[in-house]
């Protein structure tokens, strides 16, 4: 069985049962090939075993992981790593908050390309990459004079944490983000410029495409956000990078700072929790205060309120296709009826 038959419930139930901790980490590699299917139905088998879960791309590009593993089961899954030509020597970036819960199962998809990013990688070298900066490097740089820092996510995640005097473009896919940030810094081509993203594996196609498009000095967050706070903890230095780092699992966030820089998108409030809307036809992804979150029932609005207590016979229509995005620092709700 290559593939998860069980219920949300089920899998719910046996994770709140396990008696053991579980480690969250990321991990990502550009390297070719040849049969990704194939690739994919071994590490499938290899990680059932270690009772590993998570969500994993695989593509002809390489691999994009976010996953745990049981704590006992740590040193085999990094054993087996070594031993896998494609995945010896894989940096791994460890959770900064963990409470072992970040996964409820294991999803291993073949994709396309494990970013989507909607580029032509024919028509450029993408092996030609920005310098890598390590976290010490990145945090001295960060607000000299005519240092251009980037922020290479989605608006949703910068919302809620960012480096300080950072680029971050109104974007809600990275596709869209790098043709805005290109636009954002065609006056910029001979400054420095520094990216960052969660774990780097954006800014490592960021950079050969700024690269490809005359920037001269493009340098990259090595390890991403999530390296940045392990180092300037260890170095026990102020973190230039402020409030959360967005994170694609059930935590939604790891908390780099204590400042709270996002409000509620229902009443204004500071918060920077990230919720889905309980009415499952909707499910948005949006910024919710407990005094919202109870008054809406952990909606994101009336609409999916009522829905919840009194569901229609229809399937959803109302609540398809529904996001949000940012339009001149306020939040706005769009709804495709």
């Amino acid at each position: 069985m290559l593939y998860n038959k069980l219920g949300r419930d089920e899998l719910q139930k046996r994770l709140d049962h396990e008696p053991f901790g579980r480690v969250t980490f990321s991990f990502y590699r550009y390297v070719r090939l040849d049969d990704p299917l194939a690739f994919r139905n071994m590490m499938f088998e290899q990680h059932s075993d270690l009772g590993c879960l998570g969500r994993i791309y695989v593509a002809k590009e390489g691999i994009n992981a976010q996953m745990n593993v049981p704590e006992h089961n740590h040193d085999a899954f990094m054993g087996w790593m070594s031993k896998v030509p494609q995945l010896a020597g894989m940096p791994i970036k460890y959770a900064v908050e963990d409470d072992g819960k970040s996964f409820l199962k294991l999803t291993i998809k073949v994709k396309e390309k494990i970013v989507a990013d909607g580029l032509d990688d024919g028509a450029f070298d993408t092996s030609n990459v920005g310098k890598h900066l390590s976290a010490l490097e990145f945090h001295g740089l960060v607000g000299q004079e005519g240092v251009v820092v980037v922020d290479m996510r989605n608006n949703y995640e910068s919302e809620v944490g960012r480096f300080e005097g950072a680029i971050t473009p109104d974007a809600i896919t990275f596709r869209e983000e790098l043709q805005q940030v290109t636009e954002l810094l065609d006056d910029k081509k001979d400054n420095k410029i520094l990216l960052y993203c969660t774990g780097g594996v954006r800014c490592e196609k960021a950079s050969a495409y700024l690269k490809h498009k005359g920037f001269n000095d493009v340098n990259q967050l090595y390890g991403g956000i999530i390296e940045y706070a392990r180092q300037v903890k260890v170095a026990n230095i102020e973190s230039k990078f402020i409030g959360k780092n967005f994170v694609f699992d059930a935590r939604m966030g790891e908390r780099i700072t204590s400042h709270i820089i996002a409000s509620c998108h229902q009443c204004g409030a500071p918060c920077d929790t990230h919720v889905n809307c309980a009415n499952d036809q909707c499910h948005m992804l949006f910024i919710q205060c407990p005094e919202c979150a109870k008054k809406f029932r952990g909606c994101c609005s009336n609409e999916c309120s009522d829905e919840l207590v009194n569901p229609t016979q229809g399937k959803g229509a109302p609540f398809k296709g529904k996001k949000w995005r940012r339009y001149t620092g306020e939040i706005t709700l769009l709804y495709s009826r």
